[in-house]
């Protein structure tokens, strides 16, 4: 399973290593979409699943929520109740939706939710990427990862990124090696290992999206 943590996780910085645009709107679904949101990193290739950078009405939003507290909370228990934080509040939420000829829907009708991951700004031209996670019934299609890694750091990228960081369970440093990240060192966060991990920026192709204003979340809440 590809998942990842950001700064905001409790118990960050125990070191176990030696060193402490314009776009052209389009539907899909039934769902308003930009035309960027149908481009995937160049080793994802899939006409079933896109990428959305979420607005703050969008109708994903609560499938959003609903798997990242599925995923780090019930799943694997990183958190008791709830893992939204104050890095909500400005984060920039990005979802992976599944398309198919039989629209997999939830029970009001809405489209489903397959990937989560946030990417928020710490410093000026500092992002992270976090709380990324997949379905459990979509884990053999890696390149719902793969879109989603390439969302967010292209987006970013485009907004003026210098560095793009993410902390990566140990199984998946592997995954994200073989996307173009640096491990920079080794870490534990509630009592799980990770590497620090740092995107080379000169493989993603920043995004001609424009970054919205203002708050992108909705406010901190169970």
């Amino acid at each position: 399973m590809v998942s990842c943590l950001d700064p905001s996780s409790r118990g960050i910085g125990r070191s176990v290593s030696s060193a402490p645009s314009l776009f052209t709107p389009s539907v899909r679904g039934g769902i308003g979409i930009d035309a960027d949101d149908f481009r995937l990193s160049p080793t994802a290739h899939s006409d079933r699943f896109t990428f959305h950078l979420l607005r703050p009405d969008s109708s994903l939003i609560r499938g959003y929520w609903s798997l990242r507290r599925s995923i780090f909370c019930r799943e694997q228990h990183v958190f008791e109740h709830s893992d939204r934080d104050e890095l909500d509040r400005i984060a920039c939420p990005i979802a992976a939706l599944h398309h198919s000829s039989e629209p997999q829907d939830n029970d009001d009708g809405e489209a489903q939710v397959v990937g989560v991951v946030r990417i928020v700004e710490t410093e000026p031209r500092l992002w992270y990427g976090g709380r990324l996670g997949v379905h459990s019934d979509f884990r053999r299609h890696n390149q719902i990862g793969k879109g989603l890694i390439w969302k967010a750091v292209t987006s970013a990228n485009g907004w003026g990124c210098d560095r793009f960081l993410a902390t990566v369970q140990i199984q998946n440093v592997r995954f994200f090696r073989r996307l173009h990240w640096t491990s920079i060192e080794e870490l534990e966060i509630r009592g799980i290992r990770h590497h620090l991990m740092q995107a080379d920026l000169d493989y993603y192709v920043p995004s001609r999206e424009l970054r919205p204003a203002g708050t992108f979340a909705s406010p901190i809440a169970a």
